[in-house]
């Protein structure tokens, strides 16, 4: 039997109602929420730590780190981890832990819930279960999102809904597979269904992640709207090392009178900081070359771009860029190198 470790840090999962009647919020424990799920026990051998108790809005990147930290300090003693997290929050997590341990042969599964464990028709019982079953199958590896049924690649998660079951969506990426109830189905190169494996001992996994625990928190998202200006670049240059700059449709930035993004961008670059242009258009991407409101970017090798890549993974993948080198040429060579499946290889 395979050796899982459940990693609780709070959110809708652990929530019960506050005695105040303020609302919901992180009490149980890690311990209390496998209770409700007695089944677990008959797929693993499982373990459970609890380094937070805190709703995700509360998540922060030096939380990461830690559960980063946590995962890698009991690495070689599990066959898989599943991190149990708030939804509003768990697509940066999932990006984030994507890139501090990049490759990993054995399974990270983030999972949670919409409503509390201890509601009468919650998700998360079946979220929790499914979560583990991942986690134990040989073919699973990588850090991934298993919620309602669907394996979503870390990279490519975005909550899409606040209060139905199918929360997160894959974002320009296929599911790699779907759980139904307790048979986790894969399509393989031919299309043919993978069935779940057999487990194996730890020491049969081979090889390591590439670990890594530096990160520049000073990475802020810009939506454009029409009417804004350019002077909001300016505004944050004191606090932010990086700007990822939303675009309208794939890859339209206005023009101003007076004023002018394109030399605001091109002075935020001359300045020795970051810049990503995305498109604020969850699905198909970005491209600068299409029209002329984005022509004047689409060449410039230090603008950054998004291309396919979720919001979410941007944060993160430009927070870990930065936190390995501040030299605009190995950032780019950081930030396009595909981890994880986070963007179209092209």
């Amino acid at each position: 039997m395979k050796r899982i470790l459940m990693v609780a840090t709070g959110g809708t999962i652990a929530s019960m109602p506050e005695a105040d009647g303020t609302g919901l919020a992180p009490a149980l424990t890690g311990e209390e929420l496998a209770g409700y799920v007695p089944q677990a026990r008959g797929l693993c051998d499982l373990d459970i730590v609890q380094p937070m108790n805190i709703d995700s809005t509360n998540m922060r990147p030096s939380d990461w780190k830690r559960i980063a930290a946590t995962i890698m300090d009991a690495y070689d003693n599990y066959d898989g981890f599943v991190v149990l997290h708030g939804t509003d929050t768990m697509a940066y997590t999932a990006a984030a832990l994507s890139y501090l341990i990049q490759g990993s042969p054995k399974p990270i599964v983030l999972t949670g819930s919409q409503q509390p464990m201890a509601n009468p028709f919650t998700d998360a019982k079946l979220n929790l279960y499914q979560s583990l079953l991942y986690a134990t199958d040989d073919d699973s590896h990588d850090v991934s999102i298993v919620f309602g049924g669907s394996v979503i690649v870390g990279t490519r998660a975005h909550k899409q809904r606040t209060m139905s079951f199918n929360a997160f969506t894959s974002v320009n990426y296929p599911l790699p597979a779907i759980i139904r109830n307790d048979r986790i189905v894969r399509e393989g190169r031919e299309g043919m269904t993978i069935p779940t494996a057999a487990g194996t001992p730890v020491a049969a996994r081979a090889g390591r992640p590439r670990v890594y625990d530096r990160l520049d928190e000073h990475v802020v998202v810009v939506r454009l709207t029409p009417g804004l200006g350019p002077g909001i670049l300016d505004a944050l240059g004191p606090d932010y090392d990086a700007v990822i700059l939303e675009t309208f449709g794939i890859g339209g930035i206005p023009e101003c009178k007076g004023a002018h993004f394109e030399q605001a961008i091109f002075d935020w670059i001359d300045c020795g900081k970051t810049i990503v242009l995305t498109t604020q258009v969850s699905e198909e991407g970005l491209d600068l070359g299409v029209y002329e409101v984005g022509s004047a970017y689409a060449n410039e090798p230090a603008i950054l771009r998004g291309d396919d890549m979720t919001t979410e993974a941007l944060v993160a993948k430009t927070m870990w860029a930065l936190g390995q080198t501040r030299e605009p040429a190995e950032v780019a060579k950081l930030f396009y190198r595909p981890v994880n499946h986070d963007r179209a290889v092209r």
